[in-house]
């Protein structure tokens, strides 16, 4: 995206009054207010500098107009007698962000690399014979951070965040020797053995987690705890024994977790003068966010970043893609749990991309939500019925440890990126693209036996057979098949990409990220094969440069100007299987100053992930009203909300101070819901616990018009008439700073940095009044 250039003399005035807010008497929170994202939590008197990423929109300053978000991990160093992927290495002229892989929760809770020491790849190893991977000598250390900065240096605008926990790494950590430490980590960092919080544990991590942003010069903490889930045998195996006893209190405490690192985060930003980002790596099947409530962290978060890939795999036997963009009706895993005749659930697949940015677009706005790809396989060998490998079955009897039944995943050659469990090879068809792509060309590659392989006396590590490429455009996924060996392969490439690139624009989101650098690839002409490169990479940043920039508004309609300070809360949810249909009580508890009488109508969006059979216990009137889409997902669910009406009793008032309970029942898991509103007295009002974005004054600024053209409306929304204009008249003579908010000609405007004379309504959308609306 091209940034807007600010003529000199207005650019000198925003200088001039970002200098003189505090002695005009105007706060400096109400200046960075107009750039804090719509539902972002404000940390009560703190000033957070929300414009130090975020422009008056409340989106993030980039270089591109959508996110690009590449992992990149510790290990593939070299010095294992592996190809390496340095810091030198990354395309850093095409990406926004780059998350490294991992730290983790250490024995006393705080957040770590490990030891410092030669060996240490972050924060100790050199290598002094590779161009380009010198060291900054001005730096106190060593390894891949001090390769960040460095290179940081020379592309200022791409931010580099930290990335804590990880499959291996969420219940324990891996110590100096490369060793597993079963320490607990996440769990019992946040999770007291009696499921209550653990306030003193979170609160070492996050004091941690800001000495080592300002430590290691990261712009950001991404954490990726896999998985706060109430779902039995959920995440990692080798830490079910950790996390099963506390699965009760996991979420309440992952919601603490997230609020006490938003509120030190903040607190470091406002006194460094820097905006520190919170982000989440987020799981995307339906099972996992089943148990994990209504996701009630939105309003921690920067922004979600979705781990849409490993929706099949080798854990199980029904063969699969690993990241469809689409439903098809034909999962085979959904079929054996007989999801598509479940009458309940409308017929909605939901191991899919589209469906998980779905769910999570019902409590955040599309913005704020990125999809994650992969750059490497998964797959299986031994595979029978389905067409070309897809929709079959592997049934497997090597299972990694802890799992009793398996898929028999694919090895030797087709898994050259395999995990090593008690001396033998994880069969998961585990390979970088560049891997995959030699595979489809017939080229055994030149690495092989970088990676353990040995084609000369193990069958399983030569090439044999063809690869042939197929691809499903229903599900937006492409495949390899091996038609000698009944090996299926899952892959990722340029055509799928280009049709997610598409996906990810048409619906507003934020970008995408990806598992990881390493996996990308280029054509090598001296080595006569495929190896890593930057290939997917170059054709996501130069496809979304130039993309209009992302939605921003939680809401797809005109939300009331006026807000109530009623708040709501999904509470009761049962655990893991316990859970279905979901019926947790939705609290409503009225702090505001005036009574709620019997007949109050309150409504709120929920996400089309679910189908639209909302319904309630308790004696009260509910009804879906509007609805985005409805019946099965094939192909895509087709927009973002369901529009639910709830009364109040005519016989129940709520006076100030009071709450109320009414059960509600869905079958499908939901996030938010968001986007409330409260009809009363003829009036009605936004809620002020959604935090919509705010002008000086106070008052919502988050009127989107809506975007979906298919809804079926039976009933029409309640908005409040424009309020009288309470802010004072617009003085030619007088002189306005960011945040000033003026009436003129029955409008509502606000300035958006230092200026005099200039007359709102006779700037363009690029000039310095903001339009708020009429008053």
């Amino acid at each position: 995206m091209t940034r807007r250039v600010i003529p000199l003399l207005s650019l000198l005035g925003l200088l001039a009054g970002l200098l003189v807010v505090g002695a005009t008497g105007r706060s400096q929170a109400a200046h960075h207010e107009q750039c804090r994202p719509d539902g972002l939590y404000r940390t009560p008197g703190v000033a957070v500098p929300y414009c130090d990423i975020y422009d008056t929109e409340g989106r993030e300053r980039m270089s591109s107009a959508r996110r690009v978000i590449g992992y990149f991990t510790g290990w593939r160093h070299g010095k294992n007698g592996q190809p390496a992927y340095l810091v030198n290495n990354v395309p850093w002229n095409k990406l926004t962000h780059i998350n490294y892989a991992f730290a983790h929760v250490g024995p006393d809770n705080e957040v770590s690399v490990g030891t410092t020491n030669p060996n240490n790849p972050a924060t100790g190893m050199e290598w002094p014979t590779v161009p380009g991977a010198e060291m900054d000598p001005s730096l106190p250390f060593k390894g891949h951070f001090n390769l960040l900065n460095k290179f940081k240096k020379q592309h200022p605008d791409v931010k580099t965040l930290i990335s804590v926990g990880g499959w291996a790494e969420t219940g324990g950590y891996l110590d100096d020797n490369g060793d597993r430490v079963a320490s607990g980590g996440f769990y019992s960092m946040t999770t007291n053995a009696n499921n209550s919080v653990n306030t003193a544990g979170i609160n070492t991590f996050a004091d941690s987690v800001v000495s080592f942003l300002r430590t290691y010069g990261f712009d950001g903490v991404d954490i990726d705890y896999e998985y706060p889930t109430s779902m039995k045998d959920a995440g990692n195996p080798l830490d079910w024994n950790i996390a099963n006893p506390r699965r009760a209190g996991l979420m309440r405490s992952y919601v603490e977790l997230m609020k006490t690192l938003r509120e030190k985060l903040d607190a470091a930003s406002a006194t460094d003068g820097r905006y520190y980002m919170l982000t989440v790596a987020a799981p995307s099947s339906g099972y996992l966010l089943r148990g994990m409530e209504h996701f009630q962290v939105f309003q921690y978060l920067d922004y979600i970043n979705i781990m849409s890939y490993d929706l099949h795999g080798a854990w199980n036997e029904f063969v699969g893609p690993n990241a469809a963009l689409y439903d098809d009706g034909n999962d085979a895993e959904l079929k054996h749990w007989n999801v598509y005749d479940t009458p309940q659930y409308g017929g909605i697949g939901y191991l899919n991309t589209d469906w998980a940015a779905h769910y999570f677009r019902g409590g955040v706005q599309a913005g704020r939500i990125n999809i994650g790809l992969p750059y490497y396989t998964r797959g299986w060998r031994n595979v029978t019925g389905g067409t070309n490998g897809l929709w079959g079955e592997a049934v497997g009897s090597e299972c990694p440890n802890g799992l009793a039944t398996c898929g028999d995943g694919a090895r030797g050659i087709d898994n050259i990126w395999h995990d090593i469990e008690d001396g033998t090879e994880v069969g998961a068809g585990s390979n970088p693209m560049w891997h995959a792509k030699n595979l489809e060309r017939g080229i055994a590659g030149s690495y092989l036996r970088s990676y353990g392989l040995d084609p000369d006396n193990d069958p399983e590590d030569r090439l044999t057979g063809t690869y042939a490429r197929h691809y499903d455009t229903t599900l937006v996924a492409p495949w390899l098949w091996n038609n000698d060996k009944k090996v299926f392969l899952s892959t990722e490439d340029e055509q799928s990409l280009a049709t997610k690139v598409e996906y990810v624009v048409d619906t507003g989101l934020g970008g995408v990220m990806f598992w990881e650098l390493a996996g990308d690839f280029a054509w090598d002409d001296g080595r006569g094969e495929y190896f890593m490169g930057s290939t997917l990479t170059t054709r996501l940043y130069d496809s979304f440069r130039t993309a209009t920039p992302y939605n921003t508004r939680r809401a797809n309609r005109t939300m009331p100007y006026d807000t109530l300070d009623v708040r709501f809360e999904l509470t009761g949810f049962a655990l893991g299987d316990n859970n279905y249909p979901i019926s947790p009580k939705l609290r409503i508890t009225n702090n505001s100053q005036q009574t709620l009488p019997g007949g109050t109508e309150i409504q709120f969006d929920y996400p089309t992930a679910a189908p639209a059979n909302m319904a309630q216990q308790s004696g009260w009137s509910l009804s879906v009203i509007s609805s985005d889409h409805t019946g099965p997902n094939r192909g895509g669910l087709k927009g973002d909300f369901h529009r639910v009406a709830l009364r109040l009793p005519n016989w129940q008032t709520l006076a100030p101070g009071q709450s109320t309970e009414v059960q509600l029942t869905y079958y499908l898991p939901i996030s938010g819901p968001a986007n409330y509103t409260v009809s009363s007295g003829g009036r009605t009002y936004a809620v002020q616990q959604d935090l919509g974005r705010q002008t000086a004054g106070g008052t919502p600024t988050n009127t989107t018009t809506p975007t979906s053209t298919t809804a079926t409306t039976t009933a029409t929304t309640t908005t409040t008439p424009p309020p009288v204009c309470h802010a004072p008249a617009w003085d030619r003579t007088e002189v306005y700073t960011a945040g000033d908010t003026v009436s003129h000609k029955s409008h509502a405007w606000r300035a958006k940095w230092w200026t005099q004379g200039e007359e709102p309504g006779t700037t363009d959308e690029w000039g310095v009044w903001e339009d708020l609306g009429p008053c």
